[in-house]
């Protein structure tokens, strides 16, 4: 396996913003900060203070980066993706904001086999895999009619920079996208060519979303389909754990058309709108009683 023996040089700001700021683009201006509390915090004080639609925030590192239930999502400077961007969803109802962070784990999904040739998956509902370890993390947080949407991708860490041990990294799950090869570009480029797949197949996918007749209907855009096809939690078996501490386990069975986790229990089909999920091996189902 090919080990850069360095971190690759700071994301390029100017040439960012060349790709992919424009009258008809959804990306207003491209940001890049060598180190931050959390991008996520920054666009949400950036938002009260009346900044636009479409502003992005890329941290070189994050000091205080949040992932869900308040984790912390912490990588050495230069060696992932951490970025959020700022969103205001005209039109869609409040019971179909839930899947803005499904939108963008397709987004980050598709970008990174166009990108990497990594076949990811999803894990409901924020978590993007490389077979069964996390790659890619999402946190999507609401203030009035504003979502500011954060995206962490692991990128050039370690098996020792890694947060979890059930996370990996592109160095790891495909080395040949960082060192070079036919499968992916050259390492030094990798971060700066995946950042504009994934903005312009979360700009497609959002747009898409929004403008049809029912803003925010999953169905009628194809995002409920395309979901499903990539979700490595559909079909599962699964146990949830629920805010509160309860345990709910069964079978994933699918997504509804707010977002939420539909899940097949003896007493029936329980939606599951926020939780942790873990995807049980058969070893670990409970026997029947």
């Amino acid at each position: 396996m090919a080990v850069p023996a360095a971190r690759p040089a700071a994301l390029d700001a100017t040439a960012l913003n060349r790709a992919l700021v424009s009258p008809a683009s959804l990306w207003r201006e491209v940001r890049v900060v060598t180190e931050t509390g959390s991008t996520n915090a920054d666009l949400l004080a950036a938002a009260r203070s009346g900044a636009p639609e479409g502003l992005v925030l890329v941290a070189e590192a994050q000091t205080a980066g949040r992932g869900r239930m308040g984790r912390r999502w912490v990588s050495p400077p230069c060696s992932a993706l951490t970025f959020s961007v700022l969103l205001r969803p005209a039109g869609v109802p409040a019971s179909r904001l839930g899947w803005v962070p499904l939108l963008a784990g397709a987004a980050v999904a598709s970008a990174l086999a166009g990108t990497t040739g990594v076949d990811a998956r999803l894990k409901w509902p924020n978590d993007v895999l490389a077979g069964d370890a996390k790659l890619a993390g999402i946190l999507a947080e609401r203030r009035a009619e504003t979502i500011v949407l954060g995206i962490g991708i692991n990128v050039f860490q370690r098996r020792g920079e890694l947060p979890l041990p059930a996370a990996t990294s592109l160095l790891l799950a495909a080395p040949q996208a960082t060192a070079g090869g036919a499968a992916g570009p050259a390492g030094p480029d990798v971060r700066e060519r995946l950042l504009i797949a994934v903005l312009g197949e979360l700009a497609r996918r959002y747009r898409g979303w929004l403008d049809q007749p029912t803003p925010g209907d999953a169905d009628g855009c194809g995002l409920r389909a395309e979901y499903l096809r990539r979700s490595a939690t559909v079909g599962a078996v699964v146990t949830v754990m629920l805010p509160g501490g309860q345990r709910l386990t069964g079978t994933a069975a699918g997504v509804d058309a707010a977002g939420r986790l539909e899940v097949r229990t003896p007493a029936g089909l329980v939606p599951v709108s926020a939780g942790d999920v873990v995807h049980l091996r058969r070893a670990d189902i409970p026997a029947a009683r």
